[in-house]
């Protein structure tokens, strides 16, 4: 029966995907081999020269049209591609970049040009010293077999245990692709070079106390080695989770860290108590001398008016002799009489004293206390 005519039960079953035409394919190519070897079998057993099959020229240009649809359609599929926010597409041609392409529906040439998804918005993150087994709220670390990665030698010869982490992003796709074979790798190797050569250049107890300031110099470091490498990565944080002496010394440290808070807290005390005592001292020197300074400046000027009181007492009585006596007399009775008790008034043609009797309040009240 030719293979163009339709089988007398009804109409044949096409293939369902391009997997089962494939299938196919190939099942009508091995039919066509196996019917050209019995034909060959037949010929060499009889005397009859085999003639050809019937239509064998249209069965191969079927399987050639088919298979060229194949290829069609698989250029046609494969020609458009979608790129996802946060990523961008790396198209080669031959095996060489020719473009970069931002999310979005793009076409490439089919069979000509590759394409490679990179994506550039997540931060990768590779940690030193430790491993999160189980990440979230609760994470779970693992800090068996990574001691190595930790340990430490300060510059003075002290051993240290850093466990750090190194987060970063993609920033070149191209460099990130096809200059470095093992992105990760490279930074983690960077990563403890820095990280190493840094913290053997400071003391034991600089390391202890000033992670921050050593993890903005390891990241400014890690970022620029990176470049030189030509790594196409940014380094987004650095950061000493834990900077801790190694297990066996930790005792020792303890009492050595107690015996420095000992020390620090009275040198705290001592500073303290100088506070108090030293600022009030230096007060009170500086309130007598100021004292001082008033009580001169006081006798200075007491002394310059009396004296200006003086002369001006001396001209007056130099122009007036005898106003200016009787003045000053009284002026000096005003000022004793009141602080006398007692007061006689002399007169020269009297014989006996004359008693002066003082008729005011105090007068009457020291008399009335004589009577009683």
């Amino acid at each position: 029966m030719p293979m163009n005519e339709q089988p007398p039960w009804g109409q044949k079953k096409k293939p369902s995907s391009p997997e089962d035409l494939l299938a196919a394919l190939i099942q009508k190519i091995r039919d066509s081999f196996a019917g050209r070897n019995q034909q060959k079998n037949q010929g060499e057993g009889g005397n009859q020269t085999p003639s050809p099959p019937q239509n064998f020229t249209a069965g191969i240009g079927k399987i050639i049209l088919i298979v060229l649809a194949l290829l069609i359609f698989q250029g046609i599929y494969s020609s458009f591609y979608t790129i996802d926010p946060g990523e961008v597409g790396i198209i080669l041609r031959f095996g060489k970049y020719t473009r970069t392409t931002q999310p979005g529906l793009h076409f490439k040439v089919p069979y000509l040009e590759d394409l490679t998804k990179v994506d550039v918005k997540s931060v990768r993150k590779e940690e030193f010293g430790f491993r999160t087994r189980a990440p979230g709220k609760n994470s779970v670390f693992d800090r068996r077999g990574f001691t190595m990665e930790s340990l430490m030698l300060t510059g003075d010869k002290n051993v240290i245990n850093v466990d750090w982490i190194v987060q970063f992003k993609v920033s070149d796709p191209v460099n990130f692709l096809f200059k470095v074979r093992n992105v990760p790798q490279a930074i983690r190797d960077a990563s403890e070079m820095v990280t190493r050569r840094i913290v053997g250049n400071m003391d034991f107890d600089y390391v202890l106390s000033n992670r921050e300031i050593l993890a903005g110099d390891a990241k400014q470091e890690l970022q620029k080695q990176l470049n030189i490498l030509e790594c196409g990565v940014s380094i987004v944080t650095l950061r000493f989770l834990d900077i801790n002496p190694p297990d066996p010394v930790k005792p020792a440290f303890n009492e050595v860290n107690e015996a420095d808070q000992d020390r620090k807290r009275l040198v705290n005390e001592a500073e303290e108590t100088y506070n108090k005592v030293i600022p009030k001292a230096r007060g009170s020197a500086k309130k007598i001398i100021e004292e001082a300074h008033g009580y001169a400046v006081q006798r200075i000027n007491q002394a310059l008016g009396e004296t200006n009181r003086f002369a001006a007492i001396v001209q007056q009585y130099q122009v007036a002799p005898e106003v200016t006596r009787q003045r000053m007399y009284l002026e000096a009775m005003q000022d004793i009489l009141p602080a006398v008790n007692q007061i006689f008034v002399m007169d020269q043609k009297q014989q006996n004293l004359l008693p002066f009797l003082d008729l005011s309040k105090r007068g009457q009240g020291k008399g009335a206390e004589t009577n009683n």
